[in-house]
């Protein structure tokens, strides 16, 4: 349960589908992100609708009994905002809002809003105003109910499409105006890369609201914002770092999420080019949450399409101190146990024998297990030193010319 602050929040309810693809623990765990999402958004969820459908209704995205539910709720509680976890159609959100005569936003729409809510920079605010006139550009057709042109009839056959025409010029024209904009500031910050010298660098990367940037705070002795909201961070922070005698760059990335906007990947792949050009990613991962081996997926799957899901990574397991498994009565032999019954040691063994996955489990709230967690990131940032300069390897005698660990 969300705490309630002394913020006015804007009254919403929340639309979902059970479907072959996504059962109801699935769905569950969409409206209970969705539901955060809102919340991060300004948002108070009043309600949840759910239905089970083979397929979304092409017109209404629900049926027609299940949506006369959602218009009679949101008629009595004079809900503002219906927000649907899958994005709509143009058609779909002008039918929605001929029914439900409130606003109508989908799962895109409301991380694109978060995202607008968040930029500080102007780079993040160029970027993510591109990735909203992108959304916008093909719903603008709905935008022009004023002029009523489905009506059609004497006097409305040319003022709308006329309109309408206009505003997608004007649209299409400032979307080549801010890639343009965008194009130049890459340029500055590959210049700004390029002058950071040859230091390793790391990049934290993980699900949203994961603690990455508690880490880095902790790590580099910082103050980079930080708070228990999803995407708190969206511009690229890059701290120096020194552990013992070895100096290295962090950077914080902006978080991932599963259902990712494609317009924001698009838009926000110059910012992930600070994990392109890492040498080692530190993927966070908050193991406190019942769904964190599918956040673990999808910021993989983002990683693989930006290129980066070879490089050498470490697993830092977080939030340890908030981590609770479900335990199983001693006498029943009947349920199964499932990964949701792990202890903290069964999750370490597993990810501690796995091949080519090292692992960590910490708390940077806490510091709990940190000394461990600091020494493992120094070796590791020392092998990819001593690879890279061969002639320090005065500074650790037992590795060789060549970079390679001498053999005891």
């Amino acid at each position: 349960m969300l705490e309630k602050t002394d913020i006015e929040y804007e009254k919403t309810v929340l639309v979902g589908l059970i479907t072959q693809q996504q059962d109801e623990d699935k769905s569950k765990e969409y409206l209970d992100e969705l539901e955060f999402l809102a919340y991060t958004a300004g948002g108070e969820v009043l309600n949840r609708f759910v239905q089970k459908r083979e397929m979304p209704n092409p017109k209404t995205f629900i049926g027609s009994g299940k949506m006369k539910e959602v218009a009679e709720f949101v008629n009595e509680n004079d809900v503002g905002t219906a927000i649907f976890d899958d994005e709509l159609s143009p058609a779909q959100q002008k039918n929605i809002e001929k029914i439900l005569r409130c606003k109508v936003i989908d799962r895109t729409n409301l991380i694109l809003d978060i995202f607008a809510q968040r930029a500080q920079t102007s780079y993040a605010r160029t970027q993510v105003e591109l990735a909203q006139y992108e959304y916008l550009l093909p719903r603008l057709a709905g935008m022009w109910t004023h002029l009523e042109r489905q009506r059609g009839g004497i006097g409305m056959r040319g003022p709308g499409e006329t309109e309408i025409e206009t505003d997608r010029r004007i649209v299409r024209d400032r979307i080549a105006l801010l890639k343009k904009k965008i194009e130049k500031i890459d340029k500055q910050m590959e210049v700004q890369r390029g002058n950071r010298g040859s230091l390793v660098r790391v990049a934290l990367v993980g699900y949203t609201n994961v603690g990455k940037s508690t880490l880095m705070n902790v790590l580099s002795k910082s103050e980079v914002f930080a708070e228990n909201k999803l995407f708190a961070t969206l511009d690229t922070t890059v701290r120096k770092v020194v552990i013992g005698n070895l100096p290295f760059l962090l950077s914080d990335t902006v978080g991932f999420i599963r259902k990712l906007p494609t317009q924001l990947v698009e838009s926000f792949k110059s910012t992930l080019d600070e994990v392109r050009e890492a040498d080692l990613l530190l993927h966070v991962v908050d193991i406190s949450h019942p769904s964190f081996e599918d956040h673990i997926a999808s910021v993989n799957k983002i990683l693989d399409e930006i290129e980066s899901a070879d490089k050498p990574t470490l697993m830092v397991f977080n939030k340890i101190d908030a981590y609770e498994p479900e335990i199983l009565p001693e006498d029943d032999l009947v349920t199964e146990k499932t990964t949701a019954h792990y202890s903290l040691d069964d999750w370490k063994r597993t990810w501690m024998h796995r091949e080519n996955a090292d692992a960590i489990f910490i708390s940077a709230l806490n510091k709990e297990n940190w000394d461990a967690f600091r020494e493992v990131v120094y070796e590791k940032v020392r092998e990819i030193h001593i690879t890279r300069f061969p002639y320090n390897n005065f500074l650790y005698p037992e590795y060789s010319e060549t970079g390679e660990k001498k053999q005891p």
